[in-house]
């Protein structure tokens, strides 16, 4: 069957494109979403159950349509949680709402275009007519598409060690995946953990192990030993700031913001304040500058942009003023089996030393992999038909400023798509829910426009 739209993936950005097109295309226009995730739009960070698992976004910027900013909080007041705007949401009921937001469009009757959602694994594509685009599926179908739009998402890091170095006997004891939560109830009270990666996994994984009775220690290495920081109980105005005013160098933008922050009784009012502004400033440097942000700058903006829930943050805090989650510093070497548990080697950060860290569990918290073409057979192929190309930083693939994916052929059958990680080459901030959705939007309205252009 050839569709108007094909939205490739069955993540949050496929569902805020599906959410916008079924809005705005007319009823004659028909959308596949293709992905072989049955919870469509929930995602492994909305699916957990844990009430401690929070957003790290106030409700009242989590809406999934942004011309409905009030959406998801009536949602919560409908659904009886006692939130304001600026308060802080269960990731579960923001699963929920997503859900339902999608039901609730599906369930218009009419003028509203048809969507079919496949479960399957788009496999491989081809150019199949003049205007089209053709999906091999992995149950062996085949679709096409006059638009697509790739919505592919990321999986879960890898170790950063050889596979084929670590003992069989020791495995079980490695959590590769954390939001598979079922290990929770392997672990004994008393027994010790440590952590690799000291991002927002891994607060949510070390409350959840709090709140499965775990009352062992907990060591957290990580390259640096930098964690998040904490959204502050009482927000300040964001510090309207000039991107154009600041410097193209990161040594340049760095030194201007700290002054800034001097000026101020709350830094995080600086850092809101780029919020609106993060993908213009990313759009002024070069190459060699965003390099150097990655390498160097990186890890610091992360604890200082992307931050936790207030009491979230003073729940943690106190674990470690107790001594019960403590930080280390390096780089993970190697692992080792020890009577019953597992050895850590790693080299101690700005140092030559191998330090030892005997641990019962080790449980990979390094966050996602950065999106790009080798994770994906698919992407792969659509490489190998110069339909895409990766971004020279290896931050998804190359789009243009209205995300359509700039192909190295110069010729693409279909008018093709990228939205979320896969186009943060371009726009760097492009992983977070008010980001995706206006992204989203603008992406739905392009394609509208093309279905509603006349002929030529």
């Amino acid at each position: 069957m050839v569709y108007d739209v094909i939205v490739v993936g069955s993540g949050f950005s496929a569902i805020a494109v599906t959410c916008n097109l079924i809005e705005q295309l007319p009823a004659s226009a028909t959308v596949a979403v293709v992905g072989d995730d049955p919870g469509f739009g929930r995602g492994t960070a909305y699916r957990t159950e844990l009430y401690l698992h929070r957003l790290n976004v106030p409700a009242g910027r989590m809406s999934l349509l942004p011309h409905q900013p009030d959406d998801f909080v009536d949602w919560l007041k409908n659904h009886g949680r006692r939130l304001q705007a600026g308060d802080f949401a269960t990731r579960s009921d923001y699963g929920l709402y997503v859900r339902d937001t999608l039901a609730r469009l599906l369930r218009r009757r009419g003028g509203r275009c048809r969507v079919d959602f496949i479960r399957a694994k788009a496999a491989g594509c081809v150019e199949r007519y003049n205007s089209t685009l053709a999906f091999h599926l992995g149950n062996g179908d085949e679709i096409a598409g006059r638009n697509v739009v790739l919505c592919l998402g990321v999986g879960n890091a890898k170790l950063p060690v050889d596979p084929a170095g670590v003992p069989l006997s020791i495995r079980p004891r490695i959590i590769e995946n954390p939001w598979r939560l079922s290990w929770l109830g392997r672990v004994a009270s008393s027994d010790t953990v440590c952590i690799l990666g000291s991002g927002l996994t891994m607060i949510d994984q070390v409350l959840a192990l709090r709140a499965h009775g775990h009352r062992g220690r907990i060591d957290v290495l990580s390259r640096r030993g930098l964690a998040p920081l904490g959204h502050a109980r009482k927000q300040s105005a964001p510090l309207p700031i000039a991107v154009e005013a600041l410097p193209t160098t990161i040594s340049g933008i760095l030194k201007s913001l700290r002054a800034k922050s001097r000026s101020v009784d709350d830094w995080r009012s600086v850092m809101d304040g780029l919020r609106s502004q993060t993908q213009a400033l990313w759009q002024r440097l070069s190459n060699k500058e965003r390099a150097r942000f990655l390498r160097h700058a990186l890890p610091w903006w992360n604890i200082h942009r992307h931050r936790v829930a207030p009491d979230v943050f003073d729940r943690f805090d106190k674990l470690i003023s107790e001594g019960t989650v403590g930080f280390r510093a390096g780089f993970l070497k190697s692992l080792r089996a020890d009577e019953g548990g597992l050895v850590a080697e790693y080299r101690v950060r700005a140092t030559r030393e191998i330090a030892k860290l005997k641990t019962d569990w080790l449980v990979n918290c390094t966050g996602m992999e950065r999106a790009g073409i080798s994770h994906s057979p698919l992407l792969q192929e659509m490489s190998r038909f110069e339909l895409i190309a990766a971004d020279p930083l290896g931050l998804g693939i190359q789009v243009d400023a209205n995300s359509e994916v700039v192909a190295p052929s110069g010729i693409s059958p279909a008018r093709l798509f990228a939205v979320g990680a896969l186009t943060a080459g371009q726009f760097w901030e492009i992983t977070a829910v008010p980001d995706i959705r206006v992204q989203a939007k603008a992406v739905a309205e392009a394609i509208v426009a093309r279905q509603s252009a006349p002929e030529d």
